[in-house]
């Protein structure tokens, strides 16, 4: 028998994250070795121009539940909208990014239909009896786990960046399936007033291909423009560790580490700081780790793949420097 797979996607202001078309790109693997079928479900208001998109990277039916009380994310419509459509259609296998949204909504949806979920997934794979593997972090990244959920459906939420991104097919047509919403004001018990943006914050921090970490060496928030320079030049992000927000040096929205955010980007620089075992777990699934620190004993440098040893305030003006000289 087939197995049906579904991929919740994310957007957010009609813009759809990355990570959902990673999740369809992975998920084409699986769906070929199960005889499968792959789908993927879109929530929102007004976001039927999104559905190609998903086809695009292999979707072959679309869910649209339009509505405008999903016109903004809430815990309550996506659980009761979600749950509906899971009864009615039964899939084998549930996959999500493992983003702020993804990690709210996915354990109280596993938690409703009485199912496991694994969480921070980093890669999934079949066995000989194809029976879905998942793979995810423990004791702050220093072990890797595999997760066999023996429920049905099979749940996880996975990191964004960590799966490899098939190229988009744009004569990949999906079928689109209107799904009639019922929702009502009574339904959603938490009312968004306000949504906030930061000033400058351009690319999301769990998405971006290149962050440039400040910590504690910094000295102050000031030197935050100095790495926000460099992480321009590379098309990246600025982060930062939990000892640089206490201190007040730069916004919480840009941590990084246990309390923090979990980032898996092809380019982690991490300038001046001493890389705790909370920092290593939001970070330690980075595919490339350069550590500057003056201290050659920090810790940072066992998990680098590349450990610049002196005073940040040169090293980071000269790599600007050769950045910009290469870009000319």
């Amino acid at each position: 028998m087939s197995k049906k797979i579904w991929i919740i996607a994310e957007q957010r202001e009609n813009n759809l994250k990355k990570v959902s078309f990673e999740l369809l790109s992975k998920a084409q693997e699986l769906a070929q070795k199960l005889d499968g079928e792959l789908n993927a479900v879109l929530i929102g208001n007004n976001v039927s121009n999104l559905t190609a998109p998903l086809g695009h990277y292999g979707a072959q039916k679309v869910f649209l539940l339009e509505h405008p009380l999903l016109e903004n994310y809430s815990t309550d419509g996506y659980l009761k909208v979600l749950y509906e459509l899971i009864k009615e259609h039964n899939p084998d296998i549930i996959l999500t990014g493992a983003t702020t949204n993804g990690k709210d909504f996915m354990p109280a949806l596993a938690a409703k239909l009485n199912v496991g979920l694994a969480s921070e997934v980093i890669d999934m794979e079949l066995d000989a009896n194809n029976e879905l593997i998942f793979k995810r972090p423990i004791y702050a990244g220093k072990s890797i786990i595999k997760v066999i959920c023996t429920d049905s459906p099979k749940m996880a939420t996975v990191r964004p960046n960590v799966l490899n991104l098939l190229p988009k097919d744009e004569n990949r047509p999906a079928e689109v399936i209107k799904v009639n919403v019922q929702l009502s004001e009574s339904d959603i018990r938490t009312k968004i007033k306000e949504v906030l943006k930061i000033v400058g914050a351009t690319i999301d921090l769990t998405e971006a291909d290149v962050i440039i970490s400040g910590g504690r060496g910094v000295k102050g928030g000031e030197y935050f423009e100095t790495l926000k320079e460099l992480a321009g030049l590379l098309s990246g992000t600025i982060g930062a560790s939990r000892a640089a927000v206490d201190a007040g040096w730069i916004s919480h929205a840009f941590q990084v580490g246990q309390t923090g955010k979990v980032v898996s980007p092809n380019l982690y620089v991490a300038c001046g700081m001493s890389g705790s075992i909370q920092h290593q777990a939001g970070m330690s699934s980075s595919k490339c780790i350069v550590g500057i620190n003056k201290d050659p004993d920090a810790p940072i440098f066992k998990i680098s793949d590349y450990g610049i040893v002196g005073d940040l305030f040169k090293i980071v003006p000269e790599i600007i420097e050769q950045v910009k000289k290469m870009k000319s």
